[in-house]
């Protein structure tokens, strides 16, 4: 059991994610992500994995230039939401609340500038992503979308707008902090206002991180994360720290006392803020056959008790029981759907998948795609704790038995279920060809 302690006093992941963050801007696409691609395959290299390398993809770039919403008292601070289209637009700015499906069927968006908040009430069932609320103001006829957040602290929120056939939104959005959307719900609903985005979009290049480790078996545990963070900040939970964890879990992985049973193949994708651009892609590439699980860590270290979503796979469900068992460490397990992040590209081909955070409580991002989403909010000793946990699991699904695969007829059922299904038809995600075929 030394690479437990070894583990515990590990700085290999903390470093890289030193290293992740104080790169700066690491846009999909940007020169940024390209760094910290790049640092990433050299510091799996450094650890011991074998074939580390850089799997270049072109996407849709978006670069950042000046926003405005300009009102009869003046300017609100904002910024704009990455791949929102160029262009200004006056109407009458239109107050939707919560941004729920009926706040929209109530609101009269019809040449208008919709105004919604990032949260969700804790009385209704399900999240709902902001895309989801973007596309349905667009469907209610709005020419603008302003983002509100709903946590206090003058943060204005980012986040992708766009779908794969349609890389630039349709329509101008913006973000803006709570205490901005507020005042203008208060100050200026019902007024004529102005919304103005300036950006360019060039064609870019992102790419895949992979590496291996362990012996040379037709099926691997895929251990992923990804690389890439919005342009507005440091990206350390969103996902530096992810990134970090997998470079720590396969670091350990190599120095534990027994051997693997199956190769784990690790993969750190760019491009996951833009529509999972990258796993979307690994996905299409690769034998679902080859694969015997993906465990994908993102938004771990925001808290110590990590959560897991499971997606229906009860082998995997066990799994983390097994180890939150023999460590005696808290796990909230999720058997539900989660259809936002690297490892859903699997799970909706029937792949068994693992998508791994935190639960620290809040039901939104916390201090996600803000400014404030910088290193200081994050301690060693989560991370380092997490990684001896997922290290474990790691290990226990390399050496399970196949993991059966689940019909993506039963996935789409769950997602009808689950109550998921209707926004992400809004929003273009619907994953299969008909209402329930892949």
């Amino acid at each position: 059991m030394n690479w437990i302690g070894e583990t515990f006093t590990s700085d290999a992941g903390w470093d890289h994610l030193e290293r992740l963050v104080d790169i700066g801007n690491r846009m999909a696409g940007s020169p940024g992500e390209r760094e910290a691609l790049a640092a990433t395959r050299d510091a799996l290299d450094g650890v011991g994995a074998r074939n580390a390398s850089v799997d270049d993809f072109e996407i849709q770039g978006w670069v950042r230039g000046t926003s405005a919403v300009e009102t009869p008292d003046g300017d609100a601070d904002c910024i704009a939401l990455p791949r929102s289209p160029a262009g200004a637009v006056e109407a009458p700015l239109v107050d939707c609340g919560d941004g729920l499906p009926d706040d929209f069927a109530d609101a009269d968006l019809d040449s208008a500038i919709a105004l919604v908040s990032a949260g969700v009430p804790d009385y209704y069932d399900r999240f709902i992503h902001r895309r989801e609320k973007y596309y349905r103001a667009v469907e209610a006829g709005a020419v603008g979308f302003v983002f509100r957040n709903h946590a206090p602290g003058c943060l204005a929120p980012t986040g992708s707008v766009g779908t794969d056939a349609d890389p630039i939104g349709p329509i101008p959005a913006v973000g803006v902090s709570r205490e901005a959307g507020l005042r203008l719900a208060r100050r200026h609903a019902g007024d004529q206002v102005r919304l103005r985005v300036d950006c360019e979009t060039p064609r870019a290049t992102s790419g895949v991180v992979r590496a291996d480790i362990g012996p040379d078996t037709d099926r691997a545990v895929y251990l992923t994360s990804h690389v890439d963070a919005h342009d507005i900040a440091e990206g350390a939970v969103d996902n530096a720290a992810g990134t970090a964890t997998v470079l720590e879990i396969t670091r350990a992985l190599l120095d534990r006392d027994a051997t693997l049973d199956r190769r784990v193949r690790i993969v750190c994708f760019g491009a996951e803020e833009v529509r999972l651009r990258g796993s979307k892609r690994e996905a299409d590439l690769i034998d679902p056959d080859a694969i015997q699980a993906v465990v994908n860590c993102d938004g771990v270290c925001r808290g110590r008790t990590l959560q897991y979503y499971t997606h229906g796979f009860d082998a995997l469900a066990a799994a983390v029981e097994r180890v939150a068992d023999r460590f005696g460490h808290p796990a909230t397990v999720r058997p539900t759907q989660h259809p936002h992040s690297d490892h859903w590209p699997f799970v909706a081909r029937g792949i068994p998948a693992i998508l791994v955070s935190s639960d620290d409580g809040d039901r939104g991002r916390g201090w996600g795609h803000t400014r404030a989403d910088t290193l200081d909010k994050l301690e060693r000793r989560t991370l380092r704790e997490g990684a001896i946990l997922l290290t474990a699991l790691v290990a226990d699904l390399a050496a399970a038995d196949r993991i059966e695969r689940r019909d993506p007829d039963a996935v789409a059922a769950d997602l009808d279920a689950q109550d998921l299904a209707p926004g992400m038809r809004v929003t273009g995600d619907w994953p299969f060809a008909t209402e329930g075929t892949f």
